[in-house]
C-alpha cells in the first residue's frame, strides 16, 4: 500500500469552509478513484492558520496516476482551492505504508 500526503494551509477563519469544501469535492473523489483505499485527513490550527494534511491511501501507483496523472509527484487541486489556501504546493510525497490500523 502507498499513502499520498499533501498539505496546505488556509486562514483560520476559512478552516471549517474548507473541511466542507474537501468533504463535499475531494474527499469523494479520491475514495471513487478505483485503487484507493481510504482518505484520512488531519487539521492543525494555531493563531492565524489552519493546516490541513490529506493522506489518501492507494494499492498501487497505477491507481495514483489514475487520480493525479502521469507526475505522481505532482499535487491535484480543485477550482476552489484556490478561494481556501494560501499557497498551491506544488509537489506531494508518497510513502510505503508498513504498518497500519488495519494490520
Amino acid at each position: 500500500m502507498i499513502a499520498r500526503k499533501w498539505h496546505g494551509a488556509v486562514p483560520r477563519e476559512k478552516a471549517d469552509a474548507y473541511f466542507q469544501y474537501l468533504k463535499r469535492i475531494a474527499i469523494p473523489d479520491l475514495r471513487d478513484t478505483p485503487g484507493n483505499s481510504g482518505v484520512t485527513v488531519l487539521r492543525e490550527d494555531d493563531a492565524t492558520l489552519s493546516h490541513f494534511v490529506v493522506i489518501s491511501f492507494w494499492d498501487s501507483r497505477e491507481a495514483i496516476r489514475a487520480f493525479a496523472g502521469d507526475d505522481l509527484e505532482k499535487a491535484r487541486y480543485y477550482p476552489e482551492d484556490a478561494d481556501y489556501l494560501l499557497e498551491m504546493e506544488p509537489t506531494v510525497t508518497h510513502y510505503e505504508v508498513l504498518a497500519s490500523p488495519e494490520g
